[in-house]
């Protein structure tokens, strides 16, 4: 067992989830629930977040599910038709961003937030690919709170794969992914603890 900077990682997260064409893979105990529920209180505390917005069918729609997007400078980003700025990175983002490029193997500049405050919001059916991702950086997901299923669904045949992310987990997205598995966080009519989803992502800057 290989043991990280805050928990152990088992062999079994080297695993793909993937049956092809692309490759992810899940840590169930990244950060250990102590120090996450300190994590998700001051999280929830120490962020300007603000209600989601999406553009759709040429409208600006608000949402309840609540995000903020912290980053380098610059790394300004559009995301669901809305432009978004950074605000500066927190020492506790930082400290789970290390994390995450360990696990990666890869360096970041951006992360986007969610805050999922019940099981009846989540997240549709969609792809990270916006222009301004590095298409060949993965993608470090890390979940804090209550525990969501996820689910992936090939863009050509309609294969699916599903888990469940739990509190301090992290779930690794490596490139092509994106190109050929569309993602969705399910909603659930069981009751369910607030959610917070950090999603860290490297940009192409200049």
């Amino acid at each position: 067992m290989q043991k990280s900077l805050f928990g152990d990682v088992s062999e079994d997260s080297q695993k793909n989830l993937l049956p092809k064409d692309g490759a992810a893979n899940y840590y169930p105990h990244v950060i250990d629930p102590v120090a996450c529920n300190q994590l998700f209180s001051t999280l929830t505390q120490s962020l300007a977040w603000q209600q989601d917005q999406l553009i759709m069918y040429g409208k600006k729609i608000t949402m309840q599910r609540k995000v903020a997007w912290v980053g380098d400078a610059g790394c300004t980003y559009t995301y669901s038709g809305v432009q978004k700025n950074p605000a500066p990175w927190t020492p506790e983002i930082l400290r789970i961003k290390s994390q995450m490029e360990d696990l990666a193997a890869c360096k970041f500049n951006a992360c986007l937030l969610n805050l999922y405050h019940h099981g009846q919001e989540g997240m549709g059916w969609h792809s990270d690919n916006e222009k301004e991702l590095d298409p060949h950086a993965p993608i470090a997901s890390f979940s804090l709170g209550g525990t969501r299923k996820f689910a992936f669904k090939h863009k050509l045949d309609q294969t699916g794969v599903s888990l469940f992310l739990e509190n301090g987990s992290a779930l690794i997205m490596h490139a092509p992914t994106q190109d050929f598995w569309n993602h969705s966080l399910m909603k659930t009519a069981r009751e369910v603890d607030a959610r917070i989803n950090l999603t860290f992502r490297a940009l192409k800057l200049g």
